[in-house]
C-alpha cells in the first residue's frame, strides 16, 4: 500500500492519485460541548437523544452522545485537505456505517485510500474514489464511508484516460444484518413526552422493497408513494453554512473562496452539501419524532447546489423496515432535499428537477411500541 506525507501546498489535483494511496489526515479532533452546542445552534437539530442528558442516560447511554451527523462532518472534515481541496463537488456516499456511539471529549482520527479513479470527457476534471475509516483514541473504529468527488485537475490532457481504475460500483446498501442497536439501548418510558412524538417503529409503512428497487438510480419520486412532508422549512444565511463549514474544518475552497468562485459557473460560494444534510435532517424532526439514531447512510447524492439564500424543505419515504430486538426496530428511509418550494403546496407537484438537492437513502433505529 502507497502511503502518502507530504502534502502540496496547492493541494492534490485528480492526476497526482494513484490506486491503492493511503493517507492519515492531519489534526485529530477532540469533540468539546462546544461543537455540540454550536452545531445544534447552526442546524435547529431537536433529537432528544443529543440534546437531553438525562434522557440519553435513560436509555441506557453513559451520557449523551454526539449527533451522528455531527462525528460524520467532523470525520469528513479530516479528509478535505487530502482529497477534495481542489474540488469541484462531492458527488455521493455510500456504504457508511455509524460502529459506535461517540461522547464529548472523544479524540477522533481519519485515514483515507484511494479505491477508484475515473477521468472526465472534458479532460478537465476526474473523480476520485475512496474509502474512509474514523478512529477514536482507543483506536476503535467509529465511522467508516465511501465517496466519490469530482477534482480538477492540475493540467488539463486531450484526449483524457478512457478507461476507469478499480472500484467504481458502490454497494446500493448496508446489508441489513449489518445494523445492530448497541447492547445497552432501551426505550425510555417517557419516550412520548420527551421527543412529543407518538409514532413508534410499527406505525410506519414501508414501501414494497421491489417497487423500490426498479425505481431510477436517484430514488423514487416523492409522489410515487406516500411521503412524510416535514412541514417547515429554513432559510441559510451565509453566515451559518460558513461558520458550520468552519466547525467541521472542511477547507474545501468552494465552500470559503469567493475569490476563486466569482469567476466559476456559480459565481458565488458554494453551500457543503454535508450541512445541506444536517439542515434536511433537522426538518424532519417533525414525523420522526422518535428516531434514536442513524445506523447507516445506504447512498446519497448531491443532485443541485445549494446557496446562501436558499430556503430548504424536506420529505421522507420509509422504504423498509425490520425489527432488531424486542425493543428496537431498523426503519429505511429516503430523504429528499428541496429548494426554494414548500412540499406542501399545490406547486411541488410540478417541481422542477433543478430544485431538488438532495437524496439521502439511510437506516435509522427506532423504538418499538411499548407493550
Amino acid at each position: 500500500m502507497i502511503e502518502i506525507s507530504a502534502r502540496p501546498l496547492a493541494g492534490y489535483f485528480f492526476e497526482h492519485y494513484r490506486l491503492g494511496q493511503k493517507f492519515h489526515h492531519a489534526t485529530p479532533r477532540t469533540i468539546t460541548q462546544g461543537d455540540v452546542a454550536l452545531y445544534l445552534a447552526l442546524t435547529g437539530s431537536r433529537l432528544p437523544l443529543h440534546c437531553s442528558e438525562p434522557f440519553a442516560q435513560s436509555l441506557g447511554y453513559p451520557s449523551m452522545p454526539v449527533d451522528d451527523l455531527l462525528v460524520f462532518h467532523i470525520a469528513f472534515g479530516k479528509t478535505v485537505p487530502d482529497i477534495s481541496y481542489n474540488a469541484v463537488a462531492n458527488l455521493g456516499y455510500a456504504d457508511c456505517r455509524f460502529l459506535q456511539p461517540v461522547f464529548i471529549g472523544d479524540t477522533l482520527r481519519t485515514e483515507t485510500e484511494i479505491i477508484g479513479l475515473r477521468d472526465n470527457s472534458s479532460g478537465k476534471t476526474g473523480v476520485v474514489h475512496v474509502r474512509s475509516n474514523c478512529y477514536n483514541q482507543r483506536d476503535e473504529m467509529v465511522l467508516t464511508w465511501i465517496r466519490w468527488v469530482m477534482v480538477h485537475r492540475e493540467d488539463a490532457v486531450n484526449p483524457p484516460r478512457t478507461t476507469a481504475l478499480g472500484l467504481i460500483d458502490a454497494p446500493a446498501q448496508v446489508a441489513p444484518e449489518a445494523i445492530v442497536a448497541p447492547a445497552f439501548l432501551k426505550p425510555a418510558k417517557n419516550m412520548s413526552t420527551v421527543t412529543g412524538g407518538v409514532r413508534f417503529w410499527e406505525d410506519y409503512a414501508a414501501t414494497n422493497a421491489e417497487e423500490f428497487s426498479k425505481t431510477p438510480e436517484s430514488g423514487p419520486a416523492p409522489w410515487q408513494f406516500e411521503p412524510i412532508k416535514h412541514p417547515a422549512g429554513m432559510t441559510i444565511d451565509e453566515a451559518d453554512h460558513t461558520l458550520a463549514t468552519k466547525l467541521y474544518q472542511n477547507t474545501a475552497r468552494v465552500h470559503f473562496d469567493l475569490h476563486l468562485m466569482k469567476d466559476s459557473r456559480f459565481a458565488r460560494r458554494l453551500v457543503y452539501g454535508g450541512h445541506v444534510m444536517s439542515i434536511c435532517r433537522a426538518l424532519a424532526y417533525d414525523g420522526l419524532e422518535n428516531v434514536l439514531s442513524i445506523a447507516a447512510i445506504n447512498s446519497g447524492t448531491h443532485h443541485n447546489p445549494t446557496f446562501a439564500g436558499d430556503t430548504l424543505f424536506a420529505i421522507s419515504l420509509p422504504v423498509l423496515k425490520w425489527p432488531i430486538n424486542a425493543d428496537i426496530g431498523a426503519l429505511r428511509l429516503h430523504l429528499v432535499g428541496y429548494k426554494n418550494i414548500d412540499p406542501n403546496t399545490a406547486a411541488f407537484a410540478d417541481a422542477p428537477e433543478h430544485l431538488k438537492v438532495l437524496s439521502l437513502d439511510y437506516t435509522v433505529l427506532m423504538p418499538r411500541r411499548p407493550k
